[in-house]
């Protein structure tokens, strides 16, 4: 049996390449042909995380890694098609190592691309089953959702702050649906995978939306530590930032519109204070909502040779995206989207 997460993946992921290749030679079909290899290359990178998570869940529930690949392929796509799509938006032009697919396409390619993909995925899970169609239709319907709710325009962050528009509890729906989402579909995927029923599926799902929130904290947490790093931060860090400093320390709206206000601003006196607090209790909160991932499953994990991976893979999970992410003092619009 496996020691842990990283372990499990790694055993999965050459049959979820496969698959996914497949699936991404049946989606372009008669589409003409990306224009280098290095584009189409770029689709099947990635650590795949999400897809090798609902293979697990599968896999614990006593279902077969054959009906779990092509859900997970169509995770994959999801995933792959929201990065294209932030790449673009945040101009990023780096990705999984390589150039982002928008500077070597084109942006109107690429955001097509993006579009292909995710009605591909709805295509190819209402073929296999109404349920299945359902719940990435609804995990696309609420990524893009809370994408358009994030805060992206450091020019309207003064009055958005002051209105109310963005405030502390903005930051709970976005990391729901920005990340927490598409890994509850893919558990609640693995679990129907396994022919679950509905209240087991919803049980996989709850435990997926609660590690993908621990995931999103995580990745903000890097971005806290980073600027505490660094000697400043501009207008557009701090527009991306300001819900999560917002949730986890409330005290810092006023030096916060005041950060607005200078554009680039250096993170020290008052703000650092509120900077160091936000890292201690945003820790405090990824262990948390990892605990909450356990408890939702507790009684629920049939004891067999897949249940302690279940149980310890949040935290597993965790880990490694630490251990992939270093903190660097470099601006975040420079820097890939981690998530």
């Amino acid at each position: 049996m496996f020691a842990c997460f990283r372990d499990y993946a790694a055993s999965v992921k050459p049959p979820l390449n496969a698959s996914l290749t497949a699936h991404l030679a049946q989606v372009l079909g008669d589409t003409p042909a990306l224009h280098s290899v290095e584009a189409l290359q770029l689709l099947t990178r990635g650590k795949k995380t999400r897809g090798s998570l609902l293979c697990l869940v599968t896999a614990a529930l006593g279902g077969t890694l054959e009906s779990a690949l092509p859900r997970a392929a169509a995770i994959e796509l999801i995933q792959t098609a929201t990065l294209i799509h932030d790449d673009f938006v945040d101009q990023h032009t780096t990705r999984r190592g390589a150039p982002a697919l928008w500077t070597l396409e084109g942006a109107r390619k690429a955001v097509l691309l993006g579009d292909v993909l995710f009605a591909s995925a709805i295509r190819m899970m209402s073929e296999l089953g109404r349920e299945d169609g359902q719940i990435v239709s609804h995990a696309i319907a609420e990524i893009s959702r809370g994408a358009y709710q994030e805060p992206l325009d450091p020019r309207s962050l003064i009055d958005a702050i002051e209105t109310g528009l963005v405030n502390a509890a903005l930051y709970e729906k976005i990391i729901r649906l920005k990340t927490g989402v598409l890994f509850g579909a893919a558990c609640r995927l693995g679990a129907l995978a396994a022919q679950a029923g509905e209240a087991l599926q919803r049980c996989w799902l709850r435990y997926g939306l609660r590690i993908g929130e621990a995931y999103q904290i995580a990745d903000d947490l890097h971005e806290v530590e980073r600027h505490l790093l660094a000697p400043a931060m501009d207008g557009d860090d701090l527009a991306t930032l300001a819900p999560a400093l917002l949730f986890f320390t409330p005290s810092i709206r006023s030096s916060l519109i005041e950060a607005a206000r200078r554009g680039e601003s250096p993170v020290d006196g008052e703000l650092r204070s509120h900077f160091e607090t936000a890292r201690q209790t945003m820790g405090q909160e990824v262990e948390a909502r990892l605990r909450a991932a356990v408890a939702e499953i507790e009684g629920y994990v049939p004891e067999n040779g897949y249940a302690r991976l279940t149980r310890e893979t949040p935290r597993g999970l965790i880990e490694m995206f630490n251990e992939a992410t270093p903190t660097a003092s470099v601006p975040r619009r420079l820097r890939q989207r981690r998530t």
